[in-house]
């Protein structure tokens, strides 16, 4: 646990795999001493990083894809004409993303991120941003890019009035367990809109048994909800690989039994020897 006590989403790639695999003979691999804080720089990082995308054939595939479901998200909220141009945007949270300054994969999702709000024609200061790992200077590039960057530790508890899209590029599963849980009813999650892991991979990939004891709100919900996979190409299969576009449709909803939305409890996770998230201290 961090010495502030927050959580922070683990990233397990190959690499990671590989590691664990040494014997305790062998020296560690010296580390890279961390660059010096230089944002011009990280804005220009950025910058090349959504060019690049730009020019993938994989992103035109997101691009029709998004804005066309995403579009529609939106456009549930705003039937009568009465209601302002501003309230039928979408709201956006992104959680975990890492460091973008020094991880190439954190930058490249970041720059996904901003070209989804260009082409949604949404603005950045409607997006929420939080990781406890960003340091100070990845704080002011996100302020100076317009997201809100926050300040406190939700553990994505985050309760939504209105559509709302979660950016949760390779979080653990108790961040989408935990926000399941804080709009645990059929009226409230139709509002919300997740691009993130597959659901339906995270399923492949446990027992059932323990899927439905550690995180049982991503259980019930597996097969009631609407996923869409986003591609990628080889290039990039470590930043976008098992990304989803993760929806609730009411009518699918609606056809679980009425007792499952009963009296919800808030998870605890005592038998998750690896909950991928770092929780809050002093909880009550």
């Amino acid at each position: 646990m961090s010495s502030s006590g927050e959580w922070q989403c683990v990233r397990r790639g190959k690499a990671a795999a590989r590691s664990e695999k040494r014997t305790t003979s062998e020296p560690p691999e010296p580390l890279e001493p961390p660059e010096p804080p230089d944002r011009p720089r990280d804005r220009r990082r950025i910058t090349a990083a959504v060019n690049d995308l730009r020019d993938e054939d994989f992103w035109l595939e997101w691009r029709d894809v998004l804005c066309g479901r995403l579009m529609e998200s939106a456009g549930d909220g705003c039937v009568d004409k009465a209601v302002r141009e501003d309230e039928c945007l979408l709201d956006c949270v992104c959680y975990g993303l890492g460091n973008f300054s020094s991880c190439v994969s954190a930058r490249y999702q970041l720059a996904m991120l901003l070209l989804l709000f260009d082409a949604l024609q949404i603005p950045v200061g409607r997006c929420s941003m939080y990781d406890p790992v960003f340091t100070v200077s990845e704080c002011e590039i996100l302020r100076e890019l317009g997201f809100a960057v926050l300040t406190e530790n939700e553990e994505g508890k985050r309760a939504v009035c209105r559509p709302t899209l979660f950016y949760l590029m390779h979080c653990g599963k108790a961040l989408y367990n935990n926000l399941l849980w804080r709009n645990w009813s059929p009226h409230i999650l139709p509002k919300v809109i997740v691009i993130g892991n597959s659901f339906l991979g995270i399923q492949e990939r446990m027992l059932q048994r323990e899927l439905e004891r550690d995180y049982g709100f991503l259980s019930d919900i597996v097969n009631a909800c609407e996923e869409t996979s986003l591609p990628c190409s080889q290039r990039f299969l470590d930043v976008f690989n098992d990304t989803a576009l993760i929806r609730f449709p009411p009518d699918k909803l609606q056809k679980l039994p009425e007792s499952i939305w009963a009296n919800p409890s808030e998870p605890q996770y005592q038998h998750c020897q690896d909950l991928e998230i770092i929780q809050r201290e002093n909880r009550s």
